[in-house]
Order: C-alpha cells, then structure tokens, then sequence
C-alpha cells in the first residue's frame, strides 16, 4: 500500500498569502523532491539565493534539486518576488544554504540520520512524535552540531529578510 504524505496546511496557505518566506530549505528528513513537487503545483516559487540548488538545512551542500530562479542580492529577490504578487501569485520562498563555517559535512549527517531512522524504528516511533525524535537524536549524534547550525540559520536567515523588506519596501 502506498504511504499517503500529510501536506501541511501551511504549503496550501503559503499559494494563497502574499508573503516571501526566508529559509534556508527544508530539513533533510523531509522527502524533499515530493515538497518541491507539492510547491510547485501550488503555484509557490522557490528562490536560491546565490545558489541553483534547493538548501538542505544544516548542509551546505546542495540536494542536487534545482530552484524556481536565483537571486544574487536583497534587491534581486524583492524584485522577483514583487513580479509573482503583481502575476496574481501568492507567496514564495528565498532559500540560501547553511553559512559555511557551521555547516554539518554531508556525511556526518547522513551517518546521524541514518542512525536516528534505525533507533526510531527500533523504538517504534510513528507518526508525529517521529521528527521531533529524529532531530533530538541527529542533534545528540553530531555532538551538537546541527543545533550550532539551527542557531546560525536563524540569524542568517533574520539578516537576509530584513535586506530584502527593505528593498521591498522601498520599491
């Protein structure tokens, strides 16, 4: 039997509210290729910001998963962004990769994942309680390390929104 995928009811809000949301992709236990799939038949672009490849989170490496278009600067993706809200498009993302210097190597977090998928399973863990577990685990496999680059993130991804509403505005 195929496993049916919960949609969050934030992707179908996300096609309908003009708003651009600063990340720095999706969290790499998710089915990325499915939410790409998902975004774009709602109709939701994604940005890089100074990459072709949709960011994998706490990788800096991309998911060899190609973006809707790429920005090179705040000015460039408030432009972008203005141009699918003044198409009748509702939001869009900017995603831009995990800043270098705290960015977990590819294969440390695959090791950790692949781990925490193991004891999950082991455990007998489903359902919602299951991605909660998983970044515990990743978080306590990596030495902390993945929490080192949620805290970057934030403030990477704080800074970026912050220049592109700036330019948005004075547009």
């Amino acid at each position: 039997m195929e496993e049916l995928w919960d949609i969050s009811a934030d992707l179908t809000e996300l096609a309908r509210t003009p708003v651009l949301v600063v990340c720095a992709g999706a969290k790499s236990i998710l089915d990325l290729p499915r939410t790409l799939e998902i975004l774009e038949t709602l109709g939701v672009p994604v940005i890089g910001y100074r990459t072709d490849e949709f960011p994998t989170f706490y990788v800096r490496s991309g998911s060899a998963l190609p973006v809707s278009a790429r920005a090179e600067s705040p000015a460039e993706a408030a432009a972008v962004f203005a141009a699918h809200v003044q198409m009748g498009g509702g939001g869009a993302i900017l995603a831009q990769p995990c800043p270098e210097d705290v960015a977990v190597p590819p294969e440390v977090f695959d090791s950790a994942l692949d781990r925490a998928l193991d004891e999950a399973a082991r455990a007998g863990i489903s359902g919602p309680k299951v991605s909660p577990f998983l970044l515990a685990k990743i978080a306590e496999l990596t030495g902390g390390q993945t929490l080192a680059a949620n805290r970057a993130l934030i403030v990477n991804n704080a800074r970026l929104a912050a220049a592109v509403a700036v330019d948005l505005t004075a547009g």
